[in-house]
């Protein structure tokens, strides 16, 4: 009988140019390490543990129970117009308030019941018109209209502001309105932004920008692209804590780089990703300072997805509201990746506006010539419609917009937030990632995180450095460094224990760090990687005494 051979061991070399690669790429080479591990133990000793993406093993349900209760209804509708064999006719906003009481008067289970109280705020905290909003959120999930407006559904748009004011503002909102825009995702978000930056001339080739890091890659990699041809300026998240663990906050000394007025964009995501912490509110105050004083044109992108994960969090489109375009995404505290579900959120009173209106005269010729199929007065057109006319590339302006039926489960998902006064959902997602947290640090002996308010714990990044220095020394620490690649824990990782990581050094993070996501495993799974690496660290010290 045939014995099943080892994989060739990847040499420092191959390991270097590995290494250039985007940690979301380099993850496919781990993964497949650790399946020749499941391959040569089996898969009942040495089942594949993948910690490398962020995608929640949980799921919101009622919101999701809701959906699909309102389609039966929305189906009603459609063969009370017309019945045909598999054909039906377009729902009618006449009187469908009453014909929706009447249908779900007996109907309490399954989503039911979170519907009615859906629509019940919607009615009496939103002051919407009873017919006017159940016949949006009927039409809209059978989907057999286009998106109009095509940014954003008139009561999508309300609720999602109400959502967005309550879990990004703390429901301290500042004075006026966002207007918002849905968008495929958090992914898309950045796309259309900054796309739409570059062509009305916010944003020019050459120009630098500045990016908070350690940052989901995509940050760092599509300024560079070459249709964007920026400069970048890290502002790196280098401060510790008295343990001598990495804070993830950001010093005075690298805030105070944004007071460059040659800086023309700040890229954050907060909290973090992967560090998983969000920004305190003494550097809030600083850069609210530095903008005010410094550089009152600094356009900031905060892409807030995690801020739901942290206690009394508040995003800076709160506190720098005219100068924030803020991104959120229902995908990580809903489990929603596969619905795509985002917006984009700009002040009504914003810079934005303010510098393509003082564009020299040839700028906005040439903006005004773009746009003028869509508008007599093309130069009135606010940035974030230019964004929804460039998301389909203006000529296609007409057909722009968030499929109907996500905007319907977006829709929920908000009302859902703001129904749940007892905060429920929101602890129990909280205690998952948390308890998962603190399993995965209770695999070392000696480096521990001390308890952070601001720390959401959807990811942890681990500095193998630090946690070789405090279990083994200094020397030894040095040792790893002068010898071996960053990846070459994560490989160890993969081979001799079939579990998957991924580099914090491609997010610009500590070059031998380390992201787990705490939000894909089940509970267990992440005490075992925790001492997994201890265990893998112990190998390399053996080797060092040796």
């Amino acid at each position: 009988m045939a014995t099943k051979k080892a994989p060739e061991k990847i040499t420092r070399k191959q390991e270097k140019i590995l290494e250039k690669l985007s940690p979301f790429e380099l993850k496919d080479k781990f993964i497949h390490l650790a399946q020749e591990h499941e391959k040569m133990v089996g898969a009942s000793a040495g089942a594949m543990l993948n910690a490398g993406r962020g995608n929640p093993n949980w799921i919101a349900t009622t919101a999701r129970e809701a959906f699909f209760v309102l389609g039966k209804f929305a189906l009603s509708e459609s063969r009370r117009v017309w019945e045909a064999q598999d054909l039906g006719g377009m729902p009618q906003k006449d009187g469908i308030a009453k014909r929706f009481k009447k249908y779900f008067a007996d109907k309490n289970g399954d989503g039911a019941s979170f519907l009615k109280k859906a629509i019940d705020y919607g009615v009496s905290e939103l002051k919407f018109d009873a017919d006017d909003f159940i016949y949006e959120l009927t039409d809209s999930i059978i989907g057999d209209n286009y998106p109009v407006p095509g940014r954003m559904l008139k009561h999508a748009e309300i609720v999602s502001h109400a959502y967005l004011m309550q879990e990004m503002c703390q429901s301290k909102p500042p004075k006026g309105k966002y207007d918002l825009f849905a968008v495929e995702g958090g992914t898309a978000a950045m796309c259309y932004i900054f796309d739409t930056l570059q062509v009305n001339r916010l944003l020019k080739r050459g120009d630098k920008i500045a990016v908070g890091t350690p940052i989901f890659t995509p940050y760092i990699e599509m300024p560079q692209l070459e249709q964007y041809g920026l400069k970048l300026v890290r502002i790196d998240a280098e401060a510790m804590d008295d343990s001598g663990m990495h804070s993830w906050q950001y010093p005075d000394s690298e805030i105070d780089k944004l007071a460059d007025p040659k800086i023309k964009a700040f890229f954050i995501a907060n909290p973090s990703n992967p560090p998983s912490v969000a920004v305190q509110q003494k550097t809030i105050d600083r850069l609210v300072e530095i903008v005010r004083k410094k550089n009152p044109n600094l356009i900031i992108i905060s892409d807030d997805v995690y801020g739901t994960f942290v206690d009394n969090f508040r995003s800076l489109m709160a506190d720098l509201p005219q100068n924030t375009i803020g991104v959120y995404s229902y995908s990580k505290y809903f489990g929603a990746t596969g619905w795509r579900l985002g917006v984009v959120a700009v002040h009504q009173d914003n810079i934005f506006d303010k510098m393509i209106a003082a564009l020299p005269e040839s700028d906005k010729k040439a903006l005004n010539k773009r746009y003028s199929s869509l508008t007599l007065t093309p130069e009135k057109m606010k940035f974030i419609d230019r964004m929804v006319a460039d998301s389909r590339r203006v000529a296609l302006n007409h057909t722009a917009g968030l499929s109907l039926p996500q905007q319907v489960q977006m829709t929920l998902f908000s009302l859902f937030g703001l129904c749940d006064k007892k905060n429920a959902y929101k602890s129990l997602t909280k205690k998952i990632i948390r308890d998962r947290l603190n399993s995965f640090w209770s695999g070392f002996t000696e480096a521990k995180e001390i308890k952070n308010d601001l720390r959401a714990g959807y990811y942890t990044e681990t500095d193998i450095l630090i946690v070789a220095e405090k279990q083994h020394g200094k020397a030894f620490a040095n040792y790893l460094k002068k010898n071996f690649e960053p990846i070459d824990i994560l490989i160890r990782l993969a081979e001799e224990y079939g579990t998957v990581l991924l580099n914090g050094g491609g997010f610009d993070g500590p070059p031998w760090s380390v992201r787990t996501s705490l939000a894909n495993l089940p509970d267990k799974a992440y005490a075992t990687i925790g001492q997994e690496l201890e265990a893998v660290l112990a190998g390399y010290f053996r080797e060092w005494k040796k």
